[in-house]
């Protein structure tokens, strides 16, 4: 059980900070880089979970309260994994493996089919909720290549934290999307990308098509013309 009576300790002070083991490290490492972008994708889905708690109380907002409060629950697990050197087991550890996932993975499939499918790249915002989903997808991004920087020095990093944050940054993509649909706000979309997107239908609809050759009604192919110049050439 957690226990904390002093929230200031003064031994971080000279830029150095305790790991889950007891030992010390720069605040700038890389595995301190990794857990700390982890806490801030954690504190962008608090605020994302505040404007979804505001105004109706439907059972969408409701659903999504719950699946953001179970993300926050597993990056503080994370982020103890992330603290722990590796090697390092205590009793109750967390480790992120396939089935936490999986279970990203239902989310995004379960969203998807109740969204409309995209023209276009998406301009962030539309409503607060989104806004704030769509921060914590850029988070999760960042978490990722911190992480990955550790895993390069560090190669007994967890194995499964680098494809938990890629996905959970897709999850937060189409949850952004199906908050906003569920509130009923604004979806803006890349114009640019829409008029590409739009000149290449009308370049395809232009294309001429090519023609086939005709067969007579007999379904044979017509006889080849005797005496025609070259005949009997060699080398042909």
């Amino acid at each position: 059980m957690v226990k904390i009576n002093k929230v200031y300790t003064r031994t971080g002070d000279q830029g150095d900070t305790g790991l889950v083991d007891g030992s010390r490290v720069a605040k700038d490492s890389l595995r301190v880089e990794a857990y700390g972008a982890v806490d801030e994708l954690n504190a962008g889905l608090g605020l994302a979970r505040v404007w979804n708690d505001r105004g109706k109380k439907d059972r969408a907002s409701r659903w999504l309260d719950g699946v953001l409060r179970k993300l926050q629950d597993e990056l503080f697990d994370l982020g103890s994994e992330l603290a722990s050197p590796p090697g390092f087991d205590y009793p109750g550890k967390f480790v992120v493996g396939a089935e936490e996932i999986r279970a990203l993975e239902a989310i995004i499939d379960r969203c998807t089919a109740e969204t409309d499918p995209l023209t276009s790249f998406i301009l962030p915002g539309g409503g607060p909720v989104s806004g704030f989903l769509h921060l914590a997808r850029t988070v999760a991004r960042r978490a990722e290549r911190d992480v990955l920087r550790l895993v390069r020095d560090e190669p007994a990093t967890g194995t499964q934290v680098l494809a938990y944050l890629n996905r959970l940054s897709d999850l937060l993509f189409v949850l952004s999307r199906w908050a906003g649909k569920h509130r009923g706000e604004t979806e803006y979309l890349w114009e640019r990308g829409l008029r590409t997107h739009a000149a290449k239908r009308r370049s395809a609809s232009r294309r001429p098509t090519t023609a086939r050759a005709s067969r007579p009604a007999s379904g044979k192919a017509p006889a080849k013309r005797k005496g025609g110049p070259g005949r009997g050439r060699k080398g042909s």
